[in-house]
């Protein structure tokens, strides 16, 4: 063709091409339905230390499960440590009596008609040596999904790895997790899967995390801010622990929460996908009842208009809201996340 005519025809092209290139640009996102999450409560202190109910918590009962759904909760996350329970050598065969004990507490959540998050938890050693661990963590997760094969999708979903840290971040989490998500998908190929991001999986972690392209994957992220306030005074932050005595909210406060909740807003605007916060509380050592009740109430408040489910951290040890002594919903904690206090 001349170059006479190629310059004759150009402005034709660019007049065709502008309405479809500019019909392109703006194509919605695709839109993945948000997991119904609701009001959720994470089962903390019971299945992921290193014996159940340590740390000062105690074994699951059934009684749990009704008591929480009668609350007026529609989900329970359920946090399991795997790695020491299971052998780091192929083909990776985890403790058949742990195995039935989970598979009873999954039972018992569902019996009561509340949606399941079960997880991995404080795998520790994926931390450290991520893609050394890979082949480990998919092992495990092959023997659970075989478990559960057959269980309602709608109801029960898998969350591979709580808060990705140290070693294992956004650089190598898709090449980390590739082993336990195929394992997964074999058995269960529509199946919500969820993923949390780098550094705890904090809300930040939310503007780079890379997920799978698959349509049942969730993201997920915790919120534990200001950490200065809800983590005061708990020893297992040292040697950074924050100090005794921080207020909540001061004004840099409110405007902080003010710019998270815009954060995830433009988050499902712009991949379509709306996560859910997998766990948000204030250690209750060293900040009083009535103000742990504001900040679960100012932080569900706040969070109320995008949508998202949100999951406390925890039923009844270490930031509690069950008190299994007195046998009682703490005054007020129920009523903070949005449920009718129970007499």
């Amino acid at each position: 063709m001349k170059r006479s005519m190629l310059a004759a025809l150009l402005p034709v092209a660019a007049m065709t091409l502008a309405p479809i290139s500019g019909a392109l640009a703006a194509q919605p996102v695709a839109v993945t339905k948000p997991l119904p999450v609701g009001t959720c409560i994470n089962m903390g202190n019971t299945l992921e230390p290193e014996t159940e109910g340590a740390w000062g918590g105690a074994a699951a009962s059934k009684a749990d499960f009704a008591r929480i759904k009668a609350a007026g909760f529609n989900t329970v996350r359920i946090p399991v440590r795997w790695h020491n329970k299971s052998s780091d050598k192929a083909p990776y065969t985890v403790d058949p009596k742990w195995m039935d004990r989970v598979q009873q507490i999954v039972d018992w959540a569902l019996a009561e008609d509340l949606n399941v998050i079960l997880n991995s938890h404080h795998f520790d050693p994926i931390h450290d040596d991520p893609l050394g661990v890979a082949a480990w963590h998919g092992g495990v997760w092959k023997q659970i999904a075989t478990r559960f094969a057959g269980y309602p999708e709608d109801t029960l979903w898998f969350e591979l790895e709580n808060e990705p840290h140290k070693n294992f971040n956004h650089t190598n989490l898709l090449e980390t997790l590739a082993p336990s998500l195929k394992e997964v998908r074999a058995l269960h190929p529509t199946r919500a899967v969820i993923v949390g991001g780098e550094n705890w999986s904090g809300i930040k972690s939310l503007e780079t995390l890379p997920l799978p392209e698959d349509p049942n994957i969730h993201p997920t992220f915790h919120y534990y801010d200001p950490f200065t306030y809800t983590h005061q005074g708990a020893e297992w932050t040292a040697p950074d622990m924050p100090p005794v005595g921080r207020a909540f909210p001061t004004t840099e406060d409110a405007a902080q929460l003010a710019k998270d909740v815009a954060s995830i807003l433009s988050y499902i605007a712009r991949t379509g996908k709306t996560p859910f916060m997998g766990e948000v509380g204030a250690f209750d050592r060293h900040i009083p009842l009535a103000d742990r009740v504001k900040y679960h109430r100012m932080i569900t408040d706040a969070f109320a208009p995008t949508g998202i489910g949100v999951c406390t951290w925890a039923y009844a040890n270490t930031f509690p809201f069950y008190d299994q002594k007195e046998r009682r919903w703490l005054p007020g904690m129920l009523g903070a996340l949005g449920l009718k206090e129970q007499d």
